[in-house]
């Protein structure tokens, strides 16, 4: 049985504070930072509607994640299971209450919000398989009857998602939920049949139908953007002739054309990263890509530090999923992936997706400051 943190001596509210990561809080401040210039200039100099609020929603997503850090890592582990079920159940509710929006039917109206259940469960299901693989010996990891459990947590939600249709967030859960069986320690040979099953799905999805006709345009237009350069290829040809005309060092704040003639849509949200790489260049593109990577080395960092099993698999997990948001949103906008719908964390204007990323950092503070020299060990 893998090692669990037990609690030390109570600490006072000062020493917790001074127990926070703050390399961490610094580096996702400046990404959001980033984030609340660029909609400043999506604005057109206005701090409405976008710039405003997102600052204010960062103010709160921070806050909730110094509040999840504070507590121990050891109650997140005794919630996972809970937190996954709540997730399963109000996905799979969607379809019978949910609300529709932009086509999709995603959302559940508790009154005074909108709820998406598939961004709690880009939590829960961190922290389920975290909690599965916990109690695991290392030979377990890779038996064929220990695997069937993961492969229908991971099902599950993966096939509710994308039945909303959300094939982007879909991929998320599902790339997340498999990184998590790689780094618990399955073997390699498991490993490569699952990529060849994984190629092998992917043929048959496209073979019989399974994609709906938008999504196969999707990748129809990733292949050949310029089979259509009016219609389904617009958004990726403007993209890239926007990062293409930043240049070095951009063209300036609030200069970029794409911005100031509204060639392209979606710009506050999927497509940011475009006007960002416009007005500072391949020099700002490339810093903010730095930062990001130094929040992923961060995560990792943590994880490595871990005391406990859980704790490690759930901060590898929130920094899998973070990775997976910058890798996917970056590759889409330069035409290096399928335009999916997944924004830039912390950058895009939106609060769910943002109050998720920053309650998964939450958990990976805890499992930071879990690490009480003066706790014991089961």
């Amino acid at each position: 049985m893998a090692s669990i943190i037990l609690p030390g001596p109570r600490r006072g509210i000062q020493d917790q504070i001074g127990r926070l990561h703050w390399p961490l809080i610094i580096m996702l401040s400046m990404i959001a930072g980033a984030g609340v210039a660029t909609l400043y200039s999506v604005g057109g100099g206005s701090w409405t509607p976008w710039a405003g609020t997102h600052a204010l929603r960062f103010a709160i997503s921070m806050g909730a994640m110094i509040f999840v850090g504070f507590i121990g890592i050891r109650y997140w582990m005794f919630l996972s299971y809970p937190i996954y079920v709540v997730a399963l159940v109000a996905l799979a509710l969607v379809p019978f209450i949910g609300d529709v929006n932009m086509g999709a039917r995603r959302w559940i109206d508790l009154g005074p919000m909108q709820f998406q259940p598939s961004e709690l469960m880009k939590i829960g299901i961190v922290l389920a398989l975290a909690r599965y693989y916990h109690g695991l010996r290392a030979e377990q990891v890779s038996h064929i009857l220990f695997l069937i459990p993961p492969l229908i947590m991971i099902a599950a939600p993966v096939g509710l998602v994308f039945l909303q249709p959300d094939l982007g967030t879909a991929i998320m859960i599902g790339a997340t939920g498999v990184a998590i069986m790689v780094l618990a320690g399955l073997s390699w040979r498991l490993i490569f049949l699952g990529g060849l099953a994984a190629v092998g799905g992917a043929i048959a999805a496209f073979r019989f139908g399974v994609l709906h006709d938008y999504q196969l345009k999707r990748i129809f237009t990733f292949l050949d953007p310029d089979s259509d350069p009016l219609g389904a290829g617009y958004h990726l040809l403007q993209s890239k002739i926007g990062i293409g005309s930043g240049g070095l060092v951009g063209k300036g704040y609030m200069m970029g054309t794409q911005r100031e003639l509204n060639f392209l849509p979606e710009m506050q949200t999927d497509f940011i990263f475009t006007i960002f790489s416009e007005e500072f260049g391949f020099v700002g593109a490339f810093g903010l890509l730095l930062v990001y990577l130094a929040v992923i080395l961060t995560g990792i960092n943590i994880a490595l530090r871990a005391r406990s099993h859980f704790a490690r698999l759930a901060a590898l997990g929130v920094t899998v999923t973070f990775a997976l948001y910058v890798l996917i949103n970056t590759g889409m906008v330069m035409g290096l992936a399928p335009v999916v719908g997944v924004p830039l964390p912390l950058v895009s204007y939106g609060g769910t997706v943002m109050l998720t990323i920053m309650i998964g950092f939450g958990i990976a503070m805890s499992a930071h400051m879990s690490r009480d020299p003066d706790g014991t060990t089961l």
